[in-house]
């Protein structure tokens, strides 16, 4: 359904950052990253999409988070969840919500929501029995 996700950043070197401990959390693998561009990309070991893109915007305008947009990443565990949460805030992403059980969504789904450094709003969940 997907062919990749796209967001983007003011500062592309601390987002790159940012994002390689996030997906390496998630055991998602880089495609591509090229500084003078600037852009990357992340998919999975297995499969060549969905590609998830972090990128400074094409028209030279500041990259800014959309009201009611959010990026949900998918983790093979719920532990997966709580170390991709941690990761994060520790290099500097705001809690929107702490990794738990969210049983309104279906009783099995285990998420963590927070802000990256850019204000994108993301999310890591499972949907995995425990």
């Amino acid at each position: 359904m997907l062919s990749h996700i796209c967001l983007g950043t003011n500062d592309f070197p601390r987002a790159y950052a940012f994002y390689t401990a996030l997906m390496g959390e998630l055991d998602l693998i880089e495609k591509f990253h090229d500084p003078a561009h600037p852009w990357a990309g992340w998919m999975a070991k297995d499969a060549p999409r969905p590609l998830f893109v972090l990128t400074a915007p094409h028209d030279g305008l500041p990259a800014t988070p959309g009201n009611g947009q959010m990026t949900a990443l998918l983790a093979a565990s719920r532990a997966q969840v709580d170390g991709s949460y941690q990761a994060v805030l520790a290099l500097g992403a705001v809690c929107e919500g702490p990794p738990g059980l969210r049983p309104h969504y279906h009783a099995d789904y285990y998420g963590a929501y927070f802000r990256d450094l850019d204000g994108n709003k993301l999310c890591v969940c499972c949907h995995a029995e425990e």
